[in-house]
């Protein structure tokens, strides 16, 4: 299918200041039936269950985590990987119709310096950080005068911490209605009985994305990581729009490896964004990442973290990640605060497919049991659509 041309809308710019809102989700019972093999034939799809959460979307609940009772224990894993969520400034970009905008550039600035950038998805929205990556003691200076410059615009108007900003747009450019999904997974050792199913899933998916939006094309493709000393770092398969080639490389891989908990997620990012061709006038950027471990804890790839973060969000790349079992509360709030940042949203197997070993109850509010593969696929659309 050829590329198609939509319009999209870049800046003169006026902003409103509105509060910004949160939401939750239900618990529900109906959990698919439990399976115990997967071979990447697609026979056992739907067995892998999940739920998400959306930090964003239930902001209160975040802060009130945080900063309510649990400012000890959830703090310190902030503290743990150096990155913090106080000086939020969500951003939603209109046309003058009130219409979402996507693919415009926005930029946060300090007394006129530049300090993040990020890129409105479908929805409009662009979430830019301050002093992500500094200890909050200090609140965010009254002094400062923070302003966001759109598609490198000149105009610059103000705008609050905390508060959702409404930008509207009156110029129009044009951008290409396609799709780039990439799927980053842990192929360790440990995730062998849960990389069986994924298989499957990630058959699924690959196969259902294209039917429900037949204006767009989009283009797969994956990277499989494990860790230093293995019999590899990572191996990748770049972006194609013929989904069998996605396909192929994925049934060709296997779990091994490992045997530390810490894995090379900080090389698997760096080498996912530097190895797959992304396209940046897409309509949607979707970094779906698999794993069970946390990265290595040194000071060289906190930096590393950091870096990507800051990387993926300025391209306007959502990293979803999908905690398998294995993770603990430390990394949960790693793998959310990466979402957060990039505004992606998180994703957690849960232990009612009886898939994997044992899951934590992850630190969020009620939320429903999916089946993974139809989560993803729901997902997909919600960002693409």
């Amino acid at each position: 299918m050829k590329q198609n041309i939509f319009s999209r809308i870049a800046c003169a710019c006026a902003i409103v200041m509105t509060a910004s809102c949160s939401g939750g989700f239900d618990m529900s019972d109906g959990a698919p039936e439990k399976g115990d093999s997967g071979n990447g034939n697609g026979s056992n799809t739907g067995i892998i269950t999940a739920g998400e959460w959306n930090d964003l979307e239930n902001w209160d609940f975040w802060k009130d985590l945080i900063y309510g009772q649990g400012r000890g224990e959830y703090f310190s894993h902030l503290e743990y990987w150096s990155l913090y969520t106080d000086g939020r400034f969500p951003v939603t970009v209109t046309d003058v119709n009130d219409n979402p905008v996507c693919g415009v550039k926005v930029e946060l600035l300090e007394n006129g310096s530049p300090v993040w950038e990020a890129v409105s998805d479908n929805n409009g929205s662009a979430e830019l950080w301050y002093r992500y990556n500094s200890n909050p003691e200090n609140e965010i200076c009254e002094q400062v005068e923070f302003t966001v410059k759109v598609n490198g615009s000149a105009i610059a108007l103000p705008v609050q911490p905390g508060k959702e900003n409404i930008v509207k747009c009156v110029d129009i450019v044009q951008c290409r209605k396609s799709v780039d999904i990439a799927f980053i997974v842990d192929a360790t050792g440990s995730m062998g009985d849960e990389i069986k199913f994924l298989k499957d899933d990630l058959i699924y998916i690959l196969e259902k994305v294209g039917i429900s939006q037949s204006d767009k094309t989009f283009r797969t493709g994956a990277l499989f990581y494990r860790d230093e000393g293995d019999a590899y770092v990572t191996k990748h398969q770049n972006f194609s729009d013929e989904p069998e080639t996605t396909l192929n490389f994925i049934k060709k891989q296997n779990a091994a490896g490992g045997g530390d908990y810490p894995e090379a997620l900080h090389t698997a990012l760096e080498e996912a964004m530097q190895n797959l061709s992304w396209e940046e006038d897409n309509y949607a950027r979707l970094a779906f990442l698999i794993l069970d471990a946390p990265p290595h804890h040194s000071q060289r790839i906190i930096r590393s973290i950091h870096s990507s973060i800051r990387l993926y969000a300025s391209k306007g790349i959502k990293i979803i990640p999908v905690a398998a079992s294995g993770v603990d509360q430390k990394t949960e709030f790693l793998l959310r605060l990466m979402a957060m940042m990039t505004d992606g949203t998180y994703v957690f197997i849960t232990d009612d497919s009886g898939v994997g070993e044992d899951h934590i109850t992850p630190t969020v509010g009620g939320y429903q049991v999916e089946q993974l593969n139809n989560l993803l696929v729901r997902l997909i659309n919600k960002y693409s659509e």
